[in-house]
């Protein structure tokens, strides 16, 4: 088995060098031998459609055909599909003589799936950064510090935005953010000694993303508690205290108050 820094360095190596890109977070867009494809190269939004889809349940067994079309459009034929099919294959691999398989689609019957060995993703690529940045935390947080900021390097924004309403993206919509928000607070919590400026702002990021995730305040009291800053984790903490009467009609969890309760104590 690969050690947690060799993996790492698989995934940065697998970036630079995959002949396939693609983006998906805070827009879309993807690279074929290190240039990017012009959106015009797609045709049909069914072609985009499609592939985007594939993205979003690379995850799972391959997947039959017919499901896919049922998610993707209400009113479907079997030409639909072989047309964006097509298109993407097309697209990815332009020079692939007919009546040969695709490089990066990998079909089973009726069934397909994209080939993660072979085409590089960012939502897939920040999946595992944040797993080797987990696994790492406590043991060896210079590993862990690097595989957190990848992930955080990667993250533009939500996934697939243009999608915002299809009910098929909604789940890796939602399971990025949680991923990218638990990234911004471990890190947050590794450089609170050595950097505390830093991660106050680690900490602002995530409530850019959701102002009511209570850790992060936790993590810009004591941030700032280290800077000497003591009037200004108060202030953190009530503002606190607003925005989840606000959005939820509760108050700050126990620790919260414990954390406060100590800052005051301070002289």
């Amino acid at each position: 088995m690969l050690s947690l820094l060799q993996q790492l360095k698989e995934l940065d190596n697998f970036q630079k060098n995959a002949i396939i890109r693609i983006e998906t977070l805070g827009n879309f867009c993807a690279w074929r031998h290190q240039q990017k494809i012009d959106h015009k190269e797609w045709g049909r939004d069914k072609t985009v459609q499609l592939l985007q889809y594939l993205i979003s349940y690379r995850q799972r067994n391959a997947l039959h055909k017919e499901k896919i079309m049922d998610h993707l459009w209400e009113d479907w034929n079997d030409r639909d599909f072989k047309v964006a099919l097509h298109g993407i294959n097309k697209v990815l691999e332009p020079n692939r003589p007919s009546r040969t398989d695709s490089i990066y689609i990998i079909r089973q019957g009726v069934s397909y799936q994209i080939d993660l060995d072979k085409v590089w993703i960012d939502v897939e690529a920040l999946e595992k950064y944040i797993i080797i940045g987990n696994k790492s935390f406590g043991k060896d947080n210079k590993i862990a510090k690097r595989a957190y900021q990848n992930a955080i390097d990667l993250y533009k924004g939500s996934y697939l935005p243009n999608r915002i309403y299809e009910d098929w993206a909604s789940e890796e919509r939602e399971k990025s953010q949680l991923l990218i928000l638990s990234a911004y607070i471990t890190l947050a919590e590794i450089l609170i000694d050595e950097n505390p400026l830093e991660s106050i702002r680690l900490a602002q990021n995530v409530l850019n993303i959701d102002k009511a995730w209570e850790d992060a305040y936790r993590i810009q009291m004591q941030a700032y508690i280290k800077k000497g800053n003591r009037p200004q984790a108060i202030k953190t903490y009530m503002k606190c205290e607003v925005v989840l009467e606000e959005e939820y009609g509760i108050s700050p969890l126990p620790e919260t108050k414990k954390l406060l309760k100590e800052i005051e104590s301070i002289q």
